[in-house]
């Protein structure tokens, strides 16, 4: 197994990603776009966490009735920033995409959040249709911007400063799988104990620039989820989008969602608490065959190493903020003064 050419979500032909902040006194949130293909993709979806905030995962049950999806929307704001799908869901029908209905067309755009609520200092500052707009336009398949972008602008993962973070891998018989996540975490992307990054161990060789801890690296990043721990329910969570070109139900990329949480249990401790709304969405865009059984293990357990590479990534990628709500360190600024 090796990455793709962009190592992120694009390089499975046909996505496309865009990313969109907000702008202005006490604003720290934003918005991320991943486009299907024209026509849709086949998705669906598997909520973990306690506290979520979703849009459409009803319609992802195998058992009801629309089976593919135009968008999926990830974004900052907690459930206020839901209306930034408003905004992708806008544009998607100028150009006529969406479930086809008597006089028009329905896009179909399901969409997680996650908490940075007040993060910048103004708590009224989070996403709305103007992001979603924004983050369509500037939706490419070139490669995905990380680290304080996005739906990751606000985002914390364990008292560090969290963001986007994405990975993809090509399997041996030629289908691609990636991830996009936004880490945003009670639990910490790093050990306690030693300060090295959990999901680190599951990267390709010569992957990640990897910065040593020293001798007080733990203390380092359990000082700084000791003075950010969050201390009441929906506060936190981790949000992704899983993505294949191998041909897959909506049942199918269902179970593809499932396995990407392993991703995250390897990459976040802890991870599915009663704080955080974890949500993996997982998109099937069908330019290849569907997997024979060999191949469909290869793939789940693609999947969940390119969820633990993404949180790598976004954990690697970020940078230092401070606002007057508070100052979050990047890992790599807090294992440096350890």
């Amino acid at each position: 197994m090796i990455a793709g050419p962009h190592n992120d979500i694009t390089d499975v032909a046909g996505i496309r990603v865009g990313h969109a902040q907000l702008d202005g006194e006490g604003a720290l949130s934003g918005t991320t776009v991943v486009l299907a293909p024209p026509g849709g993709a086949a998705a669906g979806v598997d909520v973990r966490g306690a506290a979520p905030g979703t849009r459409e995962t009803d319609l992802l049950d195998p058992r009801n009735t629309v089976d593919r999806v135009h968008a999926i929307v990830l974004g900052g704001g907690s459930a206020y920033g839901l209306d930034a799908a408003s905004g992708v869901m806008a544009r998607l029908e100028e150009a006529g995409t969406g479930f086809a209905v008597p006089g028009g067309v329905v896009p179909i755009v399901p969409a997680a959040v996650l908490f940075d609520l007040g993060r910048g200092g103004r708590f009224t500052a989070r996403p709305g249709a103007a992001q979603g707009i924004a983050a369509h336009d500037a939706a490419t398949d070139g490669p995905v911007a990380q680290g304080v972008v996005g739906a990751g602008t606000g985002a914390v993962a364990g008292g560090l400063k969290g963001g986007i973070g994405s990975a993809s891998a090509l399997l041996d018989d030629g289908t691609t799988v990636a991830a996009i996540v936004a880490v945003n975490a009670v639990g910490s992307p790093a050990d306690l104990a030693t300060g090295h990054l959990h999901g680190a161990r599951h990267g390709l060789p010569g992957e990640f620039d990897l910065p040593d801890p020293g001798a007080r690296g733990g203390a380092a990043v359990a000082g700084a989820l000791g003075r950010h721990a969050a201390r009441s329910a929906g506060t936190a969570t981790t949000i992704a989008v899983l993505a294949t070109d191998a041909t897959l139900d909506k049942a199918g990329c269902a179970r593809l969602a499932t396995v990407g949480h392993d991703g995250l249990a390897r990459s976040i401790a802890p991870v599915h608490t009663v704080m955080d709304g974890d949500t993996i969405f997982a998109m099937a865009t069908g330019t290849r065959p569907a997997p024979e059984l060999p191949g469909l293990f290869a793939l789940h357990a693609a999947a969940a190493d390119v969820v633990a590479r993404a949180i790598v990534h976004a954990v690697l990628k970020a940078t230092s903020v401070s606002t007057p709500a508070g100052t979050w360190p990047s890992y790599r600024d807090a294992v440096a003064g350890s």
